[in-house]
C-alpha cells in the first residue's frame, strides 16, 4: 500500500500519528504497568516497575527498540497535538513513578531527603539508554546495567 493509501485510512497524517501514539502508550501500559499495578504502592511496586520497564525497553517486541522512546525523540522538539499527547502520556507515567517514590519515602523505605523528581529523571534516563546501547553499540548487558543503575539510584541492593 502506498503512503497516501495508509494516511487515507485515517483521513490525515496527524490522525495516523495520534493513533500510533495511542497504540504505543497502550502497549507500554500493558507491558510495563499492568503486570505490577496490583502490588502495594511504594518500594515493592517501584522495584517491580523498574524490572518490568527494563524488560520492555530491552525487548519490546519491535526490532527498532522501545517505540515510546523513539516517538519521544521524534517529537520532543516539535509542537502540535502529537507532541502534546506524547508529553501528556509521559507526564502521567512520571506522576505514577513519583507516587510510588513518595509512598516509599512515607513508609521509610527511602530516605526522607529523596528528591522524587531527580529519581524519576534518573530512572527515565537509564531506560532511555537501553535501546541505543543494544542496537547501536551491541551491548548485550545494557538491560542489566540499567536495572543495576536503578537500584543504585534508589539506594537498594542490586539483585544481579
Amino acid at each position: 500500500m502506498s503512503k497516501a493509501g495508509v494516511i487515507g485510512q485515517f483521513r490525515s497524517k496527524e490522525k495516523l500519528q495520534l493513533e500510533t501514539v495511542e497504540l504505543v502508550l497502550e502497549d507500554f501500559r500493558t507491558q510495563v504497568w499492568l503486570p505490577v499495578r496490583h502490588l502495594d504502592a511504594g518500594l515493592p511496586r517501584l522495584l517491580a516497575v523498574c524490572a518490568s520497564w527494563v524488560r520492555y525497553a530491552a525487548d519490546p517486541g519491535y526490532s527498532g527498540g522501545c517505540l515510546l522512546t523513539q516517538v519521544t525523540y521524534d517529537y520532543d522538539a516539535r509542537t502540535g497535538s502529537v507532541h502534546d499527547r506524547i508529553a501528556e502520556g509521559r507526564a502521567r507515567w512520571r506522576d505514577t513513578l513519583r507516587h510510588d517514590i513518595d509512598a516509599a519515602v512515607a513508609a521509610g523505605d527511602l530516605p526522607s531527603t529523596t528528591d522524587a523528581s531527580r529519581v524519576v529523571y534518573g530512572l527515565e534516563s537509564l531506560t532511555a539508554g537501553i535501546t541505543p546501547a543494544r542496537l547501536l553499540h551491541g551491548d548485550r548487558h545494557a538491560d542489566g546495567w540499567a536495572l543495576h543503575g536503578m537500584h543504585t539510584l534508589l539506594g537498594v541492593p542490586a539483585t544481579d
